[in-house]
């Protein structure tokens, strides 16, 4: 399809029994049920900031890092809402925070939630791999090596936390859903139908992944501390804090370019990405993808993407309703030509007839002298459109003793003489004995 290999703009994630898509502001969750049903939830998300800070390079970036771990977390919540044995009795700081909070408790938490997401991993991935790099500095002189040391501990940390995690069933379950997630988007972005055997089929590796995004972050921050070098412990730690929305900017904006280019150089840069994402995606079952696929109809429309089908427009609609009345006038039109094609054909062997009678007669009017000029013109209109002889009858003009005999001689005429497309013989000769008999 002329549309392969190019960006689909759609994003996802994998949640508990469910597929969260996002297309721009608008995000769907597919859950299976426990029944069996799938159930899919529609919604919007503007996200914080404004539409101007979201195109600002680098400064998007961490925009839209925030707006994921929000989005990510309610989707999180949602799917497990459908997994409750039983509803838990509300806890006393529950209970505080509904009173305090009110309507905006929900919201509250939620932000609490994130923000110490944020804390915790800015503390395990960025913190504790400077402390530990730190212990080799008596070992260690040259600041460079002792970067890469930090970055190779980081690095470390986080794949012995994926491997941790993936020994949990219900985490398992959720990399199968996070594979089929990738498999639709990689099988609408090449141009094959979505459907449950071409999504089996297609890669479970992205390069939009947010596992490469991680990566990719680690990668940035060695890069980064490099080159930022300062003496004192406090300030290392506080730049290492301070540069955590740079580094994921500037990561965010190479994943971006991943996704929206095929360069070689840029395809070779993601695949340690693409390697680490076999240890966040597997290989799901056909019900997942069933799931997975409901989720991205609900905010895609993958025909129109790959030209399939045209995008519908709200100028369509009028034009459907008036098809009915266009088409009327159309038979119409078409009936009108019918009808004078069928017309000039009858009249054709009428003309071919007359035609003769008038060279004749034009003949015979330029012998005739000039006294009775009104009386030549008469016969001379009579024999041209005989089609015309009744309302030429209603006329007081013209004569109807004189108009008998010479159609009674026409009709002999007619009925003796044969015409042929090939050839056509005219007897001028009785045409001047009927003139003759006329005057």
């Amino acid at each position: 399809m002329k549309n392969a290999c190019r960006s689909s703009g759609i994003g996802g994630q994998a949640v508990l029994e469910g597929i969260m898509m996002k297309n721009q502001d608008v995000y769907s969750i597919g859950v299976r049920k426990p029944d069996g049903e799938i159930e899919v939830n529609l919604s919007t998300h503007e996200g914080i900031g404004n539409k101007k800070l979201k195109k600002i390079p680098i400064i998007r970036g961490v925009v839209n890092f925030v707006d994921s771990l929000v989005l990510g977390m309610k989707c999180l919540t949602f799917s497990a809402s459908f997994y409750d044995e039983e509803e838990a009795q509300p806890s006393k700081a529950d209970e505080v925070v509904q009173k305090l909070f009110k309507d905006k408790a929900e919201k509250v938490v939620m932000g609490a939630t994130v923000a110490f997401s944020i804390v915790m991993a800015v503390a395990i991935f960025m913190i504790l791999p400077y402390y530990l790099a730190d212990i080799l500095r008596r070992y260690i002189v040259s600041d460079t090596v002792l970067a890469v040391v930090e970055g190779a501990i980081r690095l470390l940390l986080f794949i012995s936390y994926v491997l941790l995690i993936s020994l949990m069933k219900d985490i398992q379950r959720v990399f199968q859903y996070h594979g089929a997630e990738h498999k639709c988007i990689n099988c609408i972005e090449n141009g094959l139908e979505l459907k449950v055997e071409n999504v089996r089929i297609s890669s479970k590796h992205h390069k939009r992944c947010g596992t490469s995004f991680m990566l990719i972050v680690m990668v940035i921050s060695i890069i980064f501390f490099i080159f930022i070098r300062v003496e004192s412990p406090i300030l290392r730690v506080v730049y290492r804090v301070a540069l955590v929305p740079v580094i994921a900017g500037v990561s965010y904006e190479f994943i971006r370019l991943a996704g929206n280019t095929d360069n070689l150089l840029i395809r070779i840069l993601s695949l340690p990405g693409m390697w680490l994402q076999s240890l966040t995606t597997k290989e799901p079952d056909d019900e997942m993808i069933e799931v997975a696929i409901a989720a991205v109809e609900a905010v895609f429309d993958w025909k129109v993407y790959q030209g399939r089908e045209k995008a519908e427009t709200a100028e369509d609609v009028p034009k459907q309703e008036k098809k009915p009345e266009e088409e009327k006038t159309q038979q119409s039109e078409n009936i009108e030509p019918e009808r004078k094609t069928e017309d000039s054909k009858a009249a054709e062997p009428e003309e071919s007839l007359v035609e003769p009678v008038e060279t004749g007669r034009e003949i015979e009017a330029e012998e005739t002298e000039p006294e009775q000029p009104e009386e030549a013109e008469a016969e001379e209109t009579e024999f041209e459109q005989p089609e015309e002889a009744e309302a030429e009858e209603a006329e007081p003009e013209q004569s109807e003793e004189a108009e008998e005999p010479v159609e009674a001689e026409i009709e002999k005429t007619e009925n003796k003489e044969e015409l042929t497309e090939s050839e056509e013989t005219y007897d001028y000769q009785d045409i001047e004995d009927i003139l003759e008999e006329k005057r």
